[in-house]
């Protein structure tokens, strides 16, 4: 029974950083903006959401449109590589900002286990008859 009620619940999602890249330069090609960048914090992955971050503060917040290496399609672009990436529909990107990627994780909620005064029995009967 507990755990149909759980399963009820809906779960909170918390926020799981995989890494940053940095805008080095920005490239004009038909149809996009695609931002030359070098990974400098964990690792960038195509399939993951993306936080642009310019003087501090979020400017935009979505999802890679590609992620490239070189020429080629790329999964995931580790710590130290330069890759290319294109945000979907969000064009100002400039030099020097960051991209942000991570994954938003849930997390399944529980109930509370249930306080001692709360169990009815015997002995809460005879707490409650007591004067």
């Amino acid at each position: 029974m507990r755990e149909a009620m759980e399963g009820l619940l809906a779960p909170t999602y918390r926020e799981k950083p995989l890494g940053r890249a940095e805008v080095r330069k920005i490239f004009n090609v038909p149809g996009a903006t695609v931002a030359g960048c070098m990974v400098v914090d964990g690792k960038i992955v195509r399939s993951a959401r993306a936080r642009l971050v310019r003087d501090g503060r979020p400017v935009w917040e979505g999802k890679l449109a590609t992620l490239k290496r070189f020429k080629d399609d790329a999964r995931e672009v580790a710590q130290g590589y330069e890759c290319g990436i294109a945000l979907e529909n969000f064009n100002d990107v400039k030099p020097d900002d960051i991209i942000e990627a991570f994954e938003m994780e849930a997390i399944l909620r529980k109930l509370a286990a249930p306080k001692a005064e709360t169990v009815r029995g015997p002995a809460a009967v005879e707490k409650q008859l007591q004067p």
